[in-house]
């Protein structure tokens, strides 16, 4: 049976006797050892052999410093930290050609200084010798770091980086689709195999170096937003000798232009399909499916994209175009009957019938009716916008046909609060994606919009990812309660920041 041979060597002054064992001397030095296959002590046997004969002392490996990845051959460049088990295993994957005829016991990392472009190895391995006796021997690897390239940066520099491009549209006025649909984003994290964000008008493209993530991109925003798509490629190159072709891939994706808050007007088999609901209805919130509700039935409906794309309608208003009004009265309406066919009414909301006065004609007697479906958050007093359908000039083709008596004076749309209060108290904050604007300019008062939205939809904000602001303290007071919705503590999440025992930010691994 083969036996180990240790690197300690026994002291001569040792007995040739033992109750376990005898001694014998070494046949070439004559020091007292246990018996072994070889009779020779380790000092002797490593003169004889090398077992790591073979192996090299010094690799390369080749790093890209503009992406900080690691060359795996024969082309994947990979992710690796310092001293990391995926560093680990690239490094011994250089050396597992030349180490067949070894077994290896232990791999483990020496410190090196980050900057020296040095990596060492501390490698056990074991080897059966001369009649059978197996030698263990511990040596240093050590893996020089070069500096390379990888195809992708090398395209960036050539600006002919992308390979496939995925381009959101919206052919609308108002941004809160796409405020929404970049916090997802950011959620499930989608933008990190983007190599560039660039927003232009009416929409945003998404470069990427290979089809398979923009391809990923698409499933993910079929699945988030109500949209369709098209794809194209164009030729860039073509190899007759090996038969390859090097296209560049298009996808165009367009979302309905409908928003949170948008009126709109259903056709006529539309509106019948989903349960004899009214025509005239208002978006209350735009996820997978547009979400509508008719202001004078409370009854509610979801589109999805291709119920939309069969029967398409269109926003009739603005976000500028809503009129503050002030509830001059309200009564509200505990039973309606609705027709047989009738679809799902809202348990969320209150049906109402109020009397308003706009706001810039309080000098004027002059005020409308109309019935809402904000009852059980209007009282008499309360400012509320709308959109003023009796003295304005709608061009539809679905509500150009239908009766006038059945089309309302007024649309409510959303209780008004004081903005600048909401801003001074509010306490957290979201993420944005790094792009390129390209002289686009962020309107300020659509992204407040939106920020008001998700205070004010408890559903809207479940997918969305809210920030505490530590640089900013509300300002509580005793006045500043008007009732405006807030987001509780409970569903702000800390900020993650990765700093080192110093406190201050690490330093970028092997750069100059």
């Amino acid at each position: 049976m083969n036996k180990l041979i240790h690197y300690t060597l026994l002291p001569k002054t040792l007995c040739f006797h033992s109750t376990e064992f005898e001694y014998v001397l070494c046949c070439t030095c004559g020091v007292p050892i246990p018996p072994n296959p070889a009779n020779m002590c380790v000092a002797c046997l490593r003169t004889q052999v090398d077992i790591s004969e073979g192996i090299p002392k010094q690799v390369t490996v080749h790093f890209c410093k503009q992406c900080e990845r690691y060359l795996q051959p024969p082309a994947t460049w990979m992710q690796c930290g310092l001293e990391s088990r995926e560093l680990l295993a690239l490094c011994l994957k250089k050396l597992k050609s030349s180490m067949t005829k070894v077994r290896l016991i232990d791999a483990g990392f020496l410190w090196t200084e980050p900057h020296s472009k040095r990596i060492k190895l501390k490698l056990t391995i074991q080897k059966e010798v001369m009649n059978g006796a197996i030698l263990q021997q511990v040596f240093v690897v050590e893996f020089v770091v070069q500096y390379q390239m990888c195809e992708d940066c090398h395209r960036v520099e050539a600006k002919d980086f992308w390979k496939a491009v995925v381009q959101v549209r919206q052919k609308t006025v108002h941004k809160k689709t796409f405020y929404y649909l970049e916090q997802l984003i950011l959620k499930h994290k989608l933008h990190q195999n983007a190599l560039n964000i660039k927003e232009i008008h009416e929409g945003i493209d998404f470069y990427y170096g290979s089809k398979q993530h923009a391809q990923k991109m698409v499933d993910f925003l079929q699945c988030t937003v109500p949209c369709r798509s098209k794809t194209s490629q164009r030729l860039i190159s073509h190899d007759i000798h090996s038969n390859t072709f090097n296209y560049k891939s298009t996808f165009s994706m367009e979302i309905v232009p409908v928003c949170k808050d948008s009126v709109v007007c259903l056709s006529p088999r539309l509106a019948q399909s989903l349960g004899n609901m009214g025509q005239v209805c208002v978006c209350t919130r735009v996820t997978s499916t547009i979400h509508l509700i008719d202001p004078s039935t409370l009854q509610i409906a979801e589109v999805d994209g291709n119920t939309y794309w069969r029967f398409p309608f269109n926003s009739l208003c603005i976000p500028r175009q809503l009129e503050e009004f002030i509830v001059m009265d309200i009564d509200m309406i505990r039973e309606q009957k609705l027709g047989a066919g009738a679809g799902v009414r809202s348990n969320k909301h209150t049906l109402a019938e109020v009397w308003v006065q706009k706001t810039s004609e309080m000098n004027t007697s002059q005020q409308y009716h109309c019935r809402t479906f904000l009852g059980h958050l209007l009282n008499i007093g309360d400012l509320v916008l709308g959109f003023d359908f009796a003295n304005s000039n709608v061009n539809d083709e679905y509500l150009n046909k239908m009766n006038p008596h059945h089309v309302p004076d007024v649309v409510l749309i959303k209780k008004s609060y004081d903005r600048s209060r909401r801003m001074k108290r509010r306490n957290w904050r979201l993420q944005e994606m790094d792009r390129d604007r390209e002289g686009m300019d962020t309107d300020e008062r659509q992204y407040q919009d939106f920020l008001e939205d998700l205070e004010e939809d408890e559903a809207l904000r479940k997918n969305v990812n809210i920030y505490k602001d530590t640089s900013k303290i509300p300002v509580e007071s005793d006045t500043d309660d008007d009732g405006a919705p807030r987001i509780s503590l409970m569903e702000m999440l800390e900020e993650l920041s990765l700093s080192d025992a110093t406190g201050g930010e690490g330093a970028d691994m092997l750069t100059e």
